[in-house]
């Protein structure tokens, strides 16, 4: 397949790339990796008349150490160096054992952080772990920067709060607070496929041994990251027994997750996926966080 016809332009600052998206409004889109947006135009379900490629705009690139202890990402900084970070396995421990469930190697080495999280396709992991982590997303446009939580940028399938001529420019994540643990996992048929189900777990624990903090966020059960808070809810001021952690993932597989069928699993398996995920990545975070 072929894409219909666009215009391409490469700009090498950020400002002349807010400058193209603002001229053009709705008609373009901004390329990343192209890991999801190119096989989507070679398939004619996207037909931008305008690419506007952000490879050359090398102030997109990085990772830095945030001055209260947590962790900043350009957008455009590659999968690949995020899963290899040292800096990240330091301050973002959670991202960095997520990443190797991402797509493939090959995609990595070419996908982005932010294209990922921009393009919000519900069996993303680095949107479910976002929103797990608390992290805040900076969106800029000719006329305006602003700060979004994660729990507040995904609007639904493949749909995000950045209108037509915003860019999401940087990934900020808080610090973990002492005695705290967190875990990931996922279920896929073959390893590197999309997710039938995932989950990201964050707790902490107070000076007693009490859950004091806890969050726990599917993938592919939703139309976006779903925040398990009435799971957790219970959990909250008791201490993680076994017991207590079976009954948080049975209410957030029963009330916080609604899934549907698709090709590759039915709702029923998808909620059953999520209660033995959730239990497991919540036991899990709190052996983390007790060892901490």
């Amino acid at each position: 397949m072929k894409p219909s016809p666009f215009a391409y332009y490469a700009p090498t600052t950020l400002e002349e790339a807010l400058a193209l998206l603002a001229e053009h409004g709705y008609e373009a889109k901004a390329l990343a990796g192209g890991q999801s947006l190119l096989p989507l135009m070679n398939f004619r379900l996207a037909q931008p008349a305008v690419i506007v490629d952000l490879n050359a705009v090398s102030e997109l690139f990085y990772v830095q150490a945030a001055d209260d202890g947590g962790l900043r990402l350009g957008a455009m900084t590659r999968q690949r160096q995020v899963e290899h970070d040292p800096l990240v396995a330091e301050r973002a421990p959670l991202v960095y054992e997520t990443m190797p469930h991402v797509a493939y190697p090959q995609i990595r080495n070419r996908g982005t952080i932010g294209g990922s999280i921009a393009h919000a396709d519900p069996a993303a992991e680095l949107a479910a772990v976002s929103v797990a982590l608390d992290g805040r997303f900076r969106l800029r446009s000719q006329a305006q920067e602003r700060w979004v939580p994660a729990s507040e940028f995904f609007a639904g399938l493949f749909t995000t709060v950045l209108e037509p001529d915003e860019l999401l420019v940087e990934i900020a994540l808080p610090a973990l607070l002492p005695r705290s643990g967190c875990a990931f996992l996922e279920i896929t048929r073959r390893h590197h496929d999309f997710a039938m189900a995932g989950v990201a777990a964050v707790v902490t624990l107070d000076g007693q041994g009490r859950c004091e903090q806890a969050r726990l966020v599917f993938l592919a059960v939703g139309d976006g990251p779903v925040d398990a808070r009435q799971g957790v809810a219970a959990l909250q001021g008791q201490r993680p027994t076994p017991e207590a952690i079976a009954a948080a993932a049975e209410t957030a597989a029963s009330a916080d997750v609604d899934p549907g069928n698709d090709i590759h699993a039915s709702a029923e398996y998808r909620r059953h996926l999520a209660r033995v995920l959730g239990r497991r990545a919540l036991t899990q975070a709190f052996d983390r966080a007790k060892a901490w």
